[in-house]
């Protein structure tokens, strides 16, 4: 009895997460910029805010409008090295989403998507690095440019 409600148990969690699951599946094409885009910034922490704004132009779809759910499906933190001419060199997951493991590499391939960043031309290269936040329907924000996250009342 215990195996079967155990089963019966698993069967259901497993079917309650598979919707959201089906959003990390694939990964969408970054639309490509208009133009030549440079950043100004001075450090790292400045050109955060430009490729940030880059990986929000590059996904419309999936940036969450407005404040975010009170509990958050998946949170995790990478960097993203950008040549001179802002080409992606390479990205690291350095936090691991806690439970939903499928978001870190869906995370990653987004940012390898936007291939071209603004251009650090004060810098020879930059590390952007960022705090995603993830809600089940595959909708995110990032820490740079959240709006806030509702109350959980």
């Amino acid at each position: 009895m215990k195996t079967l409600l155990a089963a019966g148990l698993f069967a259901a969690c497993a079917a309650a997460s598979s919707p959201a699951l089906a959003q990390f599946n694939t990964v969408p094409a970054a639309l490509r910029p208009a133009g030549a885009m440079v950043s100004e910034a001075r450090s790292e922490q400045e050109y955060r805010r430009d490729a940030a704004r880059r990986v929000y132009e590059a996904f419309p779809g999936h940036i969450h409008k407005g404040k975010l759910p009170p509990l958050m499906y998946a949170i995790a933190i990478t960097e993203t090295d950008v040549d001179a001419d802002g080409h992606v060199v390479d990205v690291r997951l350095t936090r691991e989403p806690a439970a939903a493991k499928e978001v870190g590499p869906w995370v990653v391939a987004l940012l390898r998507q936007v291939a071209q960043f603004p251009a650090p031309t004060r810098m020879a290269r930059a590390t952007y690095k960022e705090i995603w936040l993830v809600d089940k329907s595959g909708k995110f924000q990032v820490d740079t440019l959240t709006e806030g996250q509702r109350s959980g009342q």
